[in-house]
């Protein structure tokens, strides 16, 4: 099993580690420092980051406050070559203050159903999963 970790950095942004800790600066204009990342663990960094720009363009346009984005993704892959990835599950944790349940889940459905090209493209091979949880911003007190 593999698993990625993928952080938010600012607008179309990210910084993704690899499972040996590699890290990778990834974009949506394909800025990358290119150094160190497998490339079975850099397709999912693709799909998270994939996913997490259209997250953050879904939720800013529905004018909810994104404070953080940060996405854990763990791929099974077959046991021999080519070790094609046959379950990938992604899991989001989003923080803000205004975040409201169904608008997090819409935006993940829409960018894993309609608008991620990686997922639309790797749901043909691997079952893709994802669940998400809500961290609401650093100071709020929840009742």
């Amino acid at each position: 099993m593999s698993s990625v970790q993928l952080q938010w950095v600012r607008g179309k942004t990210f910084v993704g580690t690899d499972s040996t800790q590699h890290a990778i600066v990834i974009s949506s204009s394909g800025e990358d420092d290119g150094t160190g990342v497998k490339p079975s663990d850099l397709l999912l960094l693709a799909l998270a980051s994939c996913a997490s720009v259209d997250v953050v363009d879904i939720l800013r346009k529905k004018r909810l406050t994104l404070t953080g984005l940060d996405v854990r993704v763990d791929g099974e892959q077959d046991p021999s070559p080519p070790w094609a990835f046959r379950t990938i599950h992604m899991h989001f944790v989003v923080t803000g203050p205004d975040l409201e349940e169904r608008a997090v889940e819409q935006a993940i459905q829409l960018s894993e159903e309609k608008y991620c090209s990686v997922a639309a493209t790797v749901r043909e091979t691997a079952k893709i999963t994802t669940t998400f949880e809500i961290q609401p911003a650093p100071g709020r007190v929840l009742a």
